[in-house]
C-alpha cells in the first residue's frame, strides 16, 4: 500500500508527464494501494498542479536538468509544495520523499535529498523569483496568460487573480422540497455557516463532504456553483413545457430545471455512463425526466420529431472558466483546443436550432471565459440563422452574457435566441 505523497506523486505525474486527468489517474490506482490517506493525498496533488508553476521554477533554480527517471517530477513538486506551504515539518516531508523516490531508483536518494534541502537554505531568495516569471507568478500556461492578456486587456489580472483562488462551495436548495431560509436555519442549528447568493444559492463557509450536508441524501440540497445555477431562470421555462437538456451530464442544471417547473424534459448526452450519474441525483432529488444516450449534434438517431419549447445547450468548451476547480485542466488545455471546440459549438447549434418551436427559446451556455467559444459564437450563429434573434439577459456584472470568476462564480458564459 502506498503512502499519502507517494499517491500524490502519481497523479501529478499522470497529469504533468502523460497528459491524464486527476480523475483518470485515481481511477488507474490499484484497489490495494488505496488507502484511507486517499483524501490527504488528493489534497496534496490539488496543491501541487494549483502551484506547478512555481514549483517548477523553484525546480529549475535548483537543477540544471528534468528529473531522471522523470517519474521522481511528481515527487519532487508535492514535496517542494508541502516544504514551501510549511503545512508539515519539513524533515518529514524530506525523509519520506527520499524514501519514496528510493523505491524508483535507490541511486537518487542522494539526489533527492540535495534538492529538498538544497530548497529549504534558498526558499526566500527563491521566492523573489516569481513575480519576474509570468508562469510561475499566475500558474497558468503561458499561452493562458498572454490570452486573456489580449482579450480582456483591462481585467486579466482580475480574472487570473480569481483562478487561483480556492473555489467556494456553493448549495443549491431544491425549491421543491424546503425554502432557503429554512435550509439555511437547519445547518446553522448544525453549527455550519453561510451566506445567500443568487435566488436559490447558499455559499458555505468552509467546504465539506457532500455526504456530511445536512438533507444531502433526501434530496434537500445540490451543490452547484452560483454561476452555473443561472441556467434554469434564464431558459425562462414554464410549467408543462416540453424541454431538452442538451449535453446535459452531470445533470445539475437538468435537476435545477425539474426543481423550478413541471416539464416533460428530455436530457441527451454521449456518455451512457454519465447518464447514470443524472439518473442518480434525479432520484436523490425526488425527480425524473427522459434520458436518452446519443449526440445532441445528430439528432436523427434519437430524436423522436416533436419540437421543443426549450433548449438548453450546455456546450462542451475548454472550461476554462472554471479551472480553479480542476487544476489539472490548466496543464492539460492547449492553445489549439479553443478553436477546436469552437467548431464542435458550432455543429451542435446548428443541428439542434431546427428542433426548436416558432417562439421557443435556446440558452446557449458554456463555462468558458475565451471570445471564441461565447460572443463570437453567438454573433456567428445569429449571422447564419435569420429566423433567430437574441434576447438581452440583463445579468449584474456581466458583459454581454459573459460572467467573469470573482469570489462567488466561476467564469460563465449565456446567450438566448428566440426563434421567429
Amino acid at each position: 500500500m502506498r503512502n499519502e505523497r507517494e499517491l500524490a506523486a502519481h497523479m501529478v505525474n499522470a497529469v504533468l508527464l502523460e497528459g491524464r486527468s486527476l480523475t483518470q489517474a485515481v481511477l488507474d490506482i490499484p484497489p490495494g494501494d488505496a488507502s484511507a490517506g486517499m483524501p490527504a493525498a488528493r489534497g496534496l496533488a490539488f496543491g501541487a498542479l494549483r502551484q506547478a508553476g512555481r514549483l517548477r521554477l523553484y525546480l529549475a533554480a535548483l537543477v540544471d536538468r528534468e528529473p531522471d527517471p522523470d517519474r521522481l517530477l511528481g515527487h519532487l513538486l508535492v514535496a517542494l509544495f508541502e516544504l514551501d506551504a510549511q503545512t508539515s515539518p519539513a524533515y518529514a516531508v524530506v525523509n519520506e520523499t527520499v524514501a519514496n523516490a528510493a523505491r524508483i531508483a535507490p541511486r537518487v536518494r542522494g539526489f533527492v535529498n540535495a534538492i529538498l534541502r538544497n530548497f529549504l537554505r534558498r526558499r526566500a531568495d527563491l521566492a523573489c523569483r516569481i513575480d519576474a516569471d509570468p508562469v510561475a507568478r499566475w500558474n497558468l500556461p503561458d499561452w493562458w496568460i498572454r490570452r486573456l492578456q489580449a482579450e480582456y486587456p483591462d481585467r486579466w489580472q482580475a480574472i487570473l487573480t480569481a483562478q487561483n483562488l480556492h473555489p467556494p462551495m456553493t448549495l443549491r436548495v431544491n425549491r421543491r422540497r424546503a425554502s432557503r431560509d429554512g435550509y439555511l436555519s437547519r445547518i446553522r442549528s448544525a453549527g455550519l455557516e453561510a451566506r445567500p447568493v443568487g435566488s436559490s444559492g447558499l455559499v458555505l463557509a468552509q467546504p465539506m463532504p457532500v455526504a456530511d450536508l445536512p438533507g444531502f441524501a433526501e434530496g434537500l440540497v445540490s451543490v452547484q456553483d452560483a454561476g452555473a445555477q443561472l441556467a434554469a431562470p434564464l431558459l425562462d421555462a414554464a410549467d408543462g413545457m416540453r424541454v431538452l437538456d442538451a449535453c446535459a451530464a452531470p445533470g445539475g442544471k437538468t435537476g435545477h430545471l425539474l426543481e423550478l417547473h413541471e416539464l416533460d424534459l428530455v436530457a441527451v448526452d454521449s456518455d451512457a455512463g454519465r447518464l447514470q450519474r443524472i439518473d442518480g441525483n434525479l432520484r436523490r432529488l425526488g425527480l425524473a425526466a427522459r434520458l436518452q444516450a446519443g449526440d445532441a449534434g445528430r439528432p436523427q438517431a434519437w430524436w423522436d420529431g416533436r419540437r421543443f419549447d426549450r433548449i438548453l445547450l450546455d456546450a462542451p468548451c475548454t472550461a476554462s472558466g472554471v479551472v480553479r476547480r480542476h487544476p489539472d485542466a490548466r496543464w492539460l488545455k492547449r492553445g489549439e483546443d479553443a478553436q477546436q471546440l469552437a467548431t464542435e459549438q458550432m455543429r451542435l447549434l446548428d443541428a439542434l436550432w431546427p428542433l426548436l418551436e416558432p417562439d421557443g427559446k435556446m440558452l446557449y451556455a458554456t463555462c468558458s471565459l475565451f471570445p471564441i467559444e461565447n460572443a463570437d459564437q453567438a454573433a456567428g450563429f445569429l449571422r447564419r440563422c435569420p429566423d433567430a434573434r437574441g434576447e438581452p439577459l440583463n445579468l449584474p456584472g456581466e458583459t454581454g452574457g459573459q460572467l467573469l470568476p470573482d469570489e462567488d462564480t466561476d467564469g460563465f458564459f449565456y446567450a438566448r435566441f428566440v426563434k421567429a
